[in-house]
């Protein structure tokens, strides 16, 4: 078996670490995800990760609360995903690094650009949590940005759905499923898949992103050896 790309970003949304629980941290989960993503490391390829943290809490969960305070908040419940992540993947012997984007160096290093490409180029896994560090801004935006800043090859977007639909799958039986899409397509179309800003991101940066479903998440395997699932969008216009 052999690896398509050779650094990826990885983009796992919060829920996905709850599994059916749907609130928290689900262990048998985890360990399912990171066994994926184990998998896909002893390729030899370098691997990032950017996690949600919605299986916590979501910056749109109080109307009454300040913005800036729910965002900070949502920034927090994405390092103990985070933590969760590398105390998985070292219990399989795997090297991880956590980057914070807000300081706190008693668990986790600061992000530094120059560190995390070297802990790359050592093999290490690194893990980007606290978001961009600042309100207003979403952890998709994040994995844009920390994408195009270590020069990923692809960002892999881990969803509940399979792919991308012009509606909801699990709403619309007739759903049309798209194979492959241009980033002004999912601007343009509305598409729920990445808020404006990362799309936008992605686009100025020619990142590609590949959207498949984290049902199974051997999925990570078979997208980074360049298996044909889930959604690719990038500036091409061939469907």
């Amino acid at each position: 078996m052999k690896a398509k790309y050779h650094r990826v970003m990885i983009k796992l949304s919060g829920e996905a670490l709850a599994g059916d629980d749907g609130f928290g941290i689900n262990s048998s989960t985890v360990k399912k995800i990171c066994t994926a993503i184990k998998s896909a490391y002893d390729l030899g390829i370098e691997i990032a990760v950017v996690v949600g943290g919605g299986n916590f809490w979501r910056g749109r969960q109080s109307n009454e609360m300040d913005k800036s305070t729910a965002d900070y908040m949502g920034m927090l419940a994405t390092v103990l995903n985070a933590l969760a992540l590398q105390d998985s993947l070292e219990s399989m012997d795997v090297p991880v690094r956590v980057q914070t984007a807000i300081e706190m160096r008693e668990i986790a290093e600061p992000y530094i650009k120059r560190k995390a490409m070297r802990h790359l180029e050592k093999k290490r896994i690194v893990i980007f949590a606290a978001g961009t560090g600042n309100p207003f801004f979403t952890t998709d935006t994040t994995a844009a940005l920390r994408a195009a800043e270590i020069d990923a090859d692809i960002i892999l977007l881990a969803k509940n759905v399979d792919a991308v639909y012009d509606s909801d799958p699990n709403v619309n039986p007739n759903a049309k499923r798209y194979s492959n899409l241009t980033y002004l397509d999912v601007i343009n179309k509305g598409l729920k898949v990445m808020d404006s800003t990362a799309i936008t991101l992605c686009m100025d940066n020619c990142i590609p992103i590949l959207v498949f479903g984290l049902k199974d998440p051997q999925n990570i395997l078979r997208a980074i050896t360049g298996e044909k699932i889930g959604t690719l969008i990038n500036g091409d216009d061939d469907e």
